[in-house]
């Protein structure tokens, strides 16, 4: 009698830790994408005020996206010592920090706290698939899903309603981008809660030194990376400068902030269905080519089409390959690794190398348009970019681990 009740008090205790974590993750996904989506449709309030020029603004969307590639590979070697739980928390923290840094309104603190926000968001960037993998390790496809479609969902609302909040509701840029504090405020508490049920000894990261040198020299690891960083490419150029390429088209910017919420909401069924699709199958070659093709037609749309309907469609096609080519990346990261300890190296060489190809891209674009003055060149190399994306992603679907 004594033994079932025992049994029965620590089936709930499980029960219960399982249900914190999954909304520990869920939350931590909530808090990877906002501090920075939502800074795209309010770039041209911030030149105003501040006077920066478009690579300036170019270059505060693309610091995140630095800080990414240097922390990936140290990221690990902390969670090492502190257990992925205390890491993720102490990025949460950097998040918080970062936000609220950046209401202050000087650019030197907007960059200071823009260079925090990034440090918390690489934290949660490479260890939340290693969390995924040790925990669920026979739901990995889904639980990519749920999280990837929370980090969608997110996003788009942060884009969308970016321009209200500073607007309508009269809190300017800084009180629009503090918001995004409150999440992760809730996200610190839930993960506080998880380390009282956690395994002090327990640490997910293990012989990280042994092997990743072998990592770097994995032609498929490269693959994946350079599938990584070009679709983030694409990604962050998108949530920096579509609301000023709609802009050109004719569209009001608060419409086009709007426009960039619905782009990335039309992303989020690809979020949850591709690392599904992609766990069923042990090749996802035709997967990754078709989600490929996507992005070729629709920054196509946006530099030829001129009327609404054609612009809409560009959108929405864009939409499902910036839904649907991260959470495969994310579903490479596990697809192709035989144990936690090979997928944390995995992820911290992917998104290291990765975001460095990313962090040029809103600087980069933004940078061709100040020469040039028009969008044309900048979505001609949205349309390589696309092509390149399509050629790794294709490349990295083929059955095989890395060495």
């Amino acid at each position: 009698m004594e033994l079932q009740k025992v049994q029965k008090e620590h089936a709930n205790t499980n029960s219960f830790y399982t249900f914190l974590l999954i909304a520990g993750i869920v939350l931590v996904a909530f808090n990877l994408r906002p501090a920075i989506t939502s800074l795209g449709p309010l770039v041209g309030m911030i030149q105003e005020d501040i006077g920066l020029a478009h690579w300036s603004a170019g270059l505060l969307m693309s610091l995140p996206l630095i800080v990414f590639a240097v922390m990936s590979p140290i990221v690990p070697k902390i969670a090492t010592r502190l257990t992925n739980e205390r890491t993720l928390l102490l990025g949460l923290l950097f998040l918080l920090i970062g936000i609220c840094i950046r209401f202050i309104p000087m650019v030197f603190f907007l960059f200071i706290g823009t260079l925090f926000v990034g440090i918390g968001i690489a934290i949660g960037n490479v260890l939340l698939p290693v969390v995924v993998k040790d925990k669920f390790p026979t739901k990995f496809g889904l639980m990519t899903s749920v999280y990837s479609t929370s980090m969608g969902l997110i996003a788009s609302l942060a884009s969308g309603v970016s321009v209200p909040l500073a607007t309508g509701l009269n809190l300017g840029w800084q009180g629009a981008l503090i918001v995004w504090g409150i999440p992760a405020l809730v996200a610190i508490l839930i993960w506080f809660f998880l380390l009282r049920f956690s395994d002090k000894n327990h640490q997910v990261v293990r012989n990280v030194r042994s092997n990743s040198n072998r990592i770097w020299r994995s032609p498929l690891a490269w693959q994946i990376a350079i599938f990584m960083g070009f679709q983030s490419f694409l990604f962050y150029v998108t949530v920096a400068w579509l609301p000023e390429i709609l802009h050109s088209h004719g569209i009001t910017i608060e419409t086009a902030g709007w426009l960039l919420s619905f782009t990335q909401l039309m992303g989020l069924p690809a979020s949850f269905f591709v690392p599904v699709l992609a766990a069923r199958f042990r090749s996802q070659v035709w997967l990754a080519f078709i989600l490929g093709m996507f992005p070729i037609v629709g920054y196509g749309g946006l530099l030829l089409g001129s009327s609404y309907p054609v612009l809409i469609a560009s959108i929405i096609l864009i939409g499902i390959t910036l839904g649907g080519c991260f959470p495969l990346a994310l579903s490479y990261i596990g697809l192709r690794t035989r144990n936690t300890s090979q997928a944390a190296e995995l992820s911290a060489m992917v998104q290291s190398t990765g975001y460095l190809l990313a962090a040029v891209g809103p600087m980069f674009i933004g940078y061709l348009y100040d020469v040039t003055h028009v969008w044309t060149v900048p979505l001609i190399t949205l349309i390589i970019v696309s092509v390149v994306v399509m050629t790794f992603a294709t490349a990295s679907g083929r059955n095989q681990y890395v060495q």
